[in-house]
C-alpha cells in the first residue's frame, strides 16, 4: 500500500486539547487506522513533529507513543523541507507571533480558535496567508458533534419549517481549585493572560449560529465574573479577572432570534452539557452533544398554564429521538481530515482564517456589548 507522507508541526500539544484532542484522537488515530485515504488510492500518512517548551513533557509524550519528533525550536521546525502543516494549539496570546512565523515558512496553517486574540490581528493573519497562498483552517469541533450533526439533518430536510429561535445553555461548575482540582487552566480566569468565557466561547457560538442558521447580524451581551477567587495549578490563591460568564442575544439572518448562555460557573441540571432547543413553524428540536431530539407541530400537546393544578404531562415523553443511521467519529478527527484532504486534493474547506476572523469579531464586539451595556450590530468583514 502507498503511503504519502506529511509532515506536522504540532505546537502546544504537551495541553490538554491539544495532546488528546488533536495528537492522540486524530493524528495517531488516522496512523492506527492505516493512513487516510487519498482518491488517487494512496494513503495520507501524518508525521507529527512535536513542539513546546517544556522538554521533559515532550519527552514523555514521545516515548508514550512511540515518537522520536520532537523540539522546543520552532523556528528549526518551520524551517525543514518534509514540513507541510503547522498546527496551533498555545495559548491565545502565544498563537499569532507562530502563525506568522509559519505562514512565512511557507506552510499551510490549521489552528485551535480563537485566531487570535483581536479582529485586528486575526485579520492581518488572514491577509498574510492570502499573500503567501498557504492554505488555513481554524478549528469548529462543535459543528462535528453527533447531536448537532443530526440536528444539521433535521434542518436541511424542512422538518421545522420556518426556523424562529435558537436557546442554548453551554457550561458547568469549575472548581476554585482550593478544595478540588479545577478542571480549566488558570489562566482561562485572569484577563491579562488572555483568558475569558467570551473571547473562548463566542467564536463558537458564530460559525455554529452561521453555518447552521444563518449570519449573525447583532450581538447584546452581559457578562460577569461570578467567581473572583481562585486557586491555581500550584495551590496558590488568585485574583479572577476574566468573565467566566456571558449571557448573550444574537439577531440573525431572516429575523431568527438565538439566545445562548455560557457559564463556567453553573451547575448541570440538563441531559449535557452543551444544549440548543430550536423553535420553528413545523417542529422543534433539541440537540446537545450527542442526542437530537423532535417535535412535530402536529404532535405539539397543548399546554395551559393553570398554577394551581399539578401539569400531569410528561413534556419529555412526547418527542422523538433522531436515529444516528450512522457511526459518528471524534468531531477534532474529522475535521482534520477535511483540512488534510483540502491540503493534498484541494478539497473544498470554508472553515478558513476568514471564517476564524469572524469568530474574534463577534467575541470583540461581544465585549464591547457588555462594556457599553447596548446591542451591537456586526459589520460584513468582506
Amino acid at each position: 500500500m502507498n503511503q504519502r507522507p506529511v509532515g506536522i508541526v504540532l505546537n502546544g500539544v504537551t495541553g490538554r486539547m491539544g495532546y488528546r484532542q488533536h495528537l492522540v484522537r486524530s493524528l495517531l488515530a488516522i496512523r492506527a487506522d492505516g493512513g487516510l485515504p487519498l482518491r488517487d488510492g494512496t494513503r495520507l500518512w501524518p508525521e507529527p513533529v512535536l513542539v513546546g517548551r517544556n522538554e521533559a513533557k515532550l519527552t514523555e509524550i514521545a516515548a508514550r507513543h512511540g515518537l522520536s519528533d520532537w523540539t522546543t525550536d520552532l523556528h528549526a521546525a518551520l524551517a525543514r523541507p518534509d514540513v507541510e502543516i503547522y498546527f496551533d494549539a498555545q495559548t491565545t496570546q502565544r498563537r499569532e507571533k507562530s502563525i506568522s512565523a509559519a505562514i512565512e515558512a511557507g506552510k499551510h496553517v490549521y489552528t485551535e480558535k480563537p485566531l487570535a486574540s483581536d479582529l485586528a490581528g486575526a485579520l492581518a493573519l488572514t491577509r498574510l496567508a492570502a499573500e503567501a497562498g498557504v492554505r488555513t483552517g481554524v478549528v469548529a469541533d462543535k459543528l462535528f458533534l453527533p447531536g448537532l450533526r443530526k440536528l444539521k439533518r433535521v434542518i436541511d430536510s424542512g422538518f421545522l419549517g420556518r426556523i424562529l429561535s435558537v436557546r442554548g445553555e453551554f457550561g458547568y461548575w469549575v472548581f476554585e481549585g482550593d478544595w478540588q482540582p479545577a478542571q480549566r487552566p488558570s489562566w482561562n480566569y485572569r484577563a491579562e493572560d488572555g483568558g475569558g468565557i467570551v473571547l473562548d466561547m463566542l467564536p463558537h457560538w458564530e460559525y455554529l449560529l452561521s453555518n447552521l442558521f444563518g449570519r449573525v447580524r447583532s450581538v447584546q451581551c452581559v457578562t460577569a465574573t461570578h467567581i473572583d477567587r481562585r486557586w491555581d495549578e500550584g495551590g496558590e490563591p488568585y485574583q479572577a479577572t476574566a468573565d467566566d460568564a456571558a449571557y448573550a442575544m444574537f439577531e440573525l439572518d431572516r429575523g431568527i432570534i438565538a439566545q445562548i448562555n455560557s457559564s463556567w460557573a453553573v451547575r448541570v441540571f440538563r441531559d449535557e452539557l452543551v444544549e440548543f432547543q430550536v423553535d420553528g413553524t413545523e417542529g422543534s428540536a433539541v440537540a446537545g452533544l450527542r442526542r437530537c431530539r423532535i417535535q412535530h407541530r402536529a404532535a405539539t400537546p397543548r399546554s395551559v398554564w393553570d398554577p394551581d393544578k399539578p401539569d400531569g404531562g410528561d413534556s419529555r415523553g412526547v418527542w422523538t429521538e433522531v436515529p444516528d443511521n450512522q457511526e459518528f467519529d471524534n468531531g477534532f478527527r474529522v475535521q482534520w481530515e477535511q483540512f488534510l484532504r483540502h491540503v493534498v486534493e484541494n478539497e473544498p474547506f470554508g472553515l478558513d482564517f476568514a471564517a476564524g476572523a469572524r469568530g474574534v469579531q463577534l467575541a470583540e464586539l461581544g465585549l464591547r456589548s457588555a462594556r457599553e451595556g447596548r446591542r451591537v450590530e456586526v459589520p460584513d468583514l468582506g
